[in-house]
């Protein structure tokens, strides 16, 4: 007896179609499982055949063969054990076959017959309504992700019990709509203010140009000066996700299993803070099976590495790429992965290794030799990729016992969203360019014309400050998206010289 079951697994963000096959005879007893299946895939023969005895399923003097199409790609997970059930019962005509060709099926199996979450729901609802399949059964706890998407019904359901109920037309289940405009009004709802934080008005307003052009920005200052407290309210001032956006980064938490059951869609932009003890693979992405790491799970949102010398120096050298290209490949030797990575970085680290070399009531303890050291674990080329940097200095005690709250998110939200709005309608026409940030030399000599006057703003900076060449078009670049801020057609010398204030790491006091 032969029955064939429609599944899928993900790759990369996306699913793609495995067909369960399984073929039963009367011989000695036994389950083998082909079509490259890892360790999860092979246990779940221990897994399926409890749970089927525990149902009160008894196929026992059958020999069954389970086959994963196409063979040649690597299975791996534990969402097979609900086809491979499934399959086993269709064989010995345990349940109707006749839903089978338009199902998909997922879930994994405890030895009870109840079904566990599963991770990469909504991809697997994506891929199912390209097949143009009909229903979509999964866990009770992955059905939310997966009722996002339209034209298929998604039923999530308890245990085994309940998916032969319903192969066996069943009455009394109902699929799972989630209406997609009131999860969408719930959208940039944060918990988080920047009226929380009590004076740093020059810091506030660098991380708001940071947000109007898309820059990555660095801030550098002692401990307790409210570096990490500024990083956590930078998404509040992002513009809103858009639906597409949403969708993309909810995928992509989908396939890593981090998603939380209650959700079906991820409705603010993510931020992510690994520690600073994270392994490459762990920060860009990777594995045998490769799996996204934090680059592309802060995808649409910010990644924020507090103490940044403390960083492996590996680590932070390939962050290099993703930076560049918004996306990260991991190749292995039979496949390659491509991961989507459109993140803002956010950094801070102390002055030094005590922390107190900027701070005038606080005595540095470090030596030059030290502070040298220190700032040159963060290389060249990452600074190079990082177009502010902004002293954050200890907040005075008036600031902090002062009643008077700061400005909202959403009133610097909605200049940051004009400022962005200017530069797409700049950049109209132009391939991956969608904010200052992006803009190449072409494009600074295209859009940021100097006046003679900016001209000698910009000498001046380059000779008595000492500052790089590197410099010299990240102050070009910082300087446009000020004025896109106060909506002037022209760079102005006002916006020159605030720009030149932030490359506090360029200054010759830093030892570069």
């Amino acid at each position: 007896m032969f029955s064939r079951v429609i599944s899928a697994s993900t790759f990369g963000i996306d699913a793609y179609k495995v067909e369960v096959e399984t073929h039963s005879e009367r011989q000695l007893p036994s389950i083998t499982i082909v079509g490259l299946p890892d360790n999860a895939v092979k246990e779940s023969r221990e897994r399926v055949s409890a749970a089927l005895k525990n149902t009160g399923i008894d196929y026992s003097f059958k020999k069954i063969t389970v086959n994963l199409a196409p063979a040649d790609i690597k299975k791996e997970g534990s969402a097979f054990d609900l086809p491979i059930a499934v399959g086993i019962l269709a064989a010995n005509e345990l349940v109707d076959t006749n839903q089978l060709d338009e199902t998909m099926i997922l879930g994994e199996l405890s030895l009870d017959g109840s079904l566990r979450k599963i991770k990469g729901g909504l991809p697997v609802a994506v891929e199912a309504r390209r097949l143009k399949l009909r229903n979509l059964i999964l866990p009770e706890d992955s059905v939310k992700e997966a009722s996002i998407v339209d034209g298929i019904k998604v039923y999530g359901l308890k245990n085994l019990k309940e998916v032969i109920d319903f192969l066996n037309g069943g009455d009394g289940f109902e699929p799972t709509y989630t209406d997609k405009d009131e999860v969408f009004s719930q959208i940039n709802k944060y918990h988080l203010d920047f009226s929380d934080v009590k004076g740093q008005e020059n810091a506030k307003r660098a991380l708001e140009i940071a947000a109007a052009g898309g820059h990555n920005i660095i801030m550098i200052g002692p401990p307790g000066s409210g570096k990490t407290m500024l990083a956590k309210r930078l998404p509040t001032i992002l513009p809103p996700l858009t639906f597409e956006e949403a969708l993309e980064t909810t995928k992509i938490h989908s396939v890593a299993g981090i998603l939380p059951k209650e959700k079906a869609l991820i409705t603010e932009r993510p931020f992510r803070s690994p520690h600073h003890t994270v392994s490459d693979a762990a920060l860009i992405g990777g594995g045998s099976i490769p799996r996204p790491g934090e680059v592309s799970y802060a995808h649409h949102g910010v990644l924020f590495l507090d103490e940044l010398p403390e960083f492996k120096k590996n680590v932070l050298e390939v962050m290099r790429q993703p930076l560049e290209d918004a996306k990260v490949t991991i190749s292995r030797s039979k496949m390659s992965v491509e991961f989507p990575a459109n993140f803002m970085l956010a950094a801070a680290m102390n002055p030094c290794p005590c922390g107190y070399y900027t701070d005038p009531s606080k005595e540095c303890t470090c030596s030059p030799a030290q502070i040298q050291k220190y700032m040159a674990r963060i290389s060249g080329p990452l600074l190079d990729r990082i177009d502010i940097h902004i002293e954050v200095p200890a907040v005075k005690y008036k600031e902090l016992s002062s009643e008077i709250q700061g400005e909202k998110s959403e009133e610097i939200r909605k200049r940051v969203v004009a400022a962005r709005l200017i530069q797409l309608k700049r950049f109209e026409g132009l391939r991956n360019v969608y904010c200052n940030a992006d803009m190449g030399s072409r494009e600074l000599r295209k859009f940021c014309r100097l006046d003679s006057q900016c001209n000698d703003l910009l000498k001046m900076a380059m000779t008595r400050l000492g500052f790089s060449a590197r410099a010299y078009d990240r102050i070009i670049k910082v300087s446009r998206t000020i004025a896109d801020i106060e909506s002037s057609e022209n760079i102005l010398p006002q916006h020159i010289s605030e720009a030149i204030q932030y490359r506090a790491l360029d200054r010759e006091l830093w030892g570069h």
